[in-house]
């Protein structure tokens, strides 16, 4: 049976394994942090890339004229929504005036 200074001596030895283990973890914790927050902001750009890659293929099928009917109501909503945007911050603008 062990003695009672060399139960303390394991437990610490144990505690002391078990610091080890968690500053292991928590870099390693850190580290996928970092990366989860990497790839949310590449994520982010890149739907903003697409969704820019979007209206630009509707833009240049309403221009070339081969926008068929939904195309076309798309493209139409589209500018409506930047019109109804423009008019608001033209009000906007007289408001602080």
């Amino acid at each position: 049976m062990p003695t009672h200074t060399e139960q303390i001596d394991q437990i610490q030895s144990k505690i002391i394994q078990l610091a080890r283990q968690y500053k292991v973890l928590e870099s390693e914790h850190e580290k996928l942090k970092l990366e989860i927050e990497r790839r949310n902001e590449a994520e982010a750009k890149l739907r903003e890339r697409s969704q820019t890659m979007e209206k630009q293929l509707q833009l240049l099928k309403a221009a070339s004229g081969i926008a068929d009917g939904e195309s076309r109501k798309e493209f139409e909503k589209q500018i409506n929504h930047y019109i109804r945007e423009i008019d608001r911050c033209i009000t906007l603008l007289g408001e602080n005036n």
